[in-house]
């Protein structure tokens, strides 16, 4: 497992915030109902430990880091789109298709609210039994 820490910026000497680790602990907080498929510096994927209906792993959730780009999939809210009903327009701004947002920079608000978002959707998969 390769990981990476952040580095001080050169103009302020202090170390800005790991975007990446904050989306992927947001994953790990529901860790013992989650399967780990990836877990690298660039790339986490994670199924539902329990298998689905067909037998196989279900995905569950993914967070992929290309350049400054974060792309954090959260298959809960495809499968119950109801969870977007209350999320802020500033988050919806950040979807792309239906349970995908992108995010380049940290946004402590935005951050807490797709917090928020996972955790209904977490337990959601609990209560049917998928988690």
């Amino acid at each position: 497992m390769t990981r990476t820490q952040a580095t001080p910026t050169a103009a302020t000497g202090t170390v800005p915030p790991d975007l990446f680790g904050a989306l992927r602990q947001m994953l790990l907080r529901h860790g013992d109902g989650l399967l780990v498929v990836h877990d690298t510096d660039q790339h986490f994927y994670a199924n539902c430990r329990r298998p689905g209906a067909n037998g196989k792993a279900q995905f569950f959730a993914a967070v992929k880091r290309s350049g400054r780009r974060h792309a954090f999939h959260l298959m809960p809210v495809y499968d119950f789109p109801e969870l977007l009903a209350g999320i802020s327009p500033a988050l919806k701004q950040h979807m792309q298709g239906k349970s995908c947002f992108n995010f380049e920079h940290w946004d402590d608000a935005l951050l807490q609210q797709l917090q928020a978002l996972v955790d209904q959707g977490a337990a959601r998969y609990v209560a049917e039994g998928r988690l």
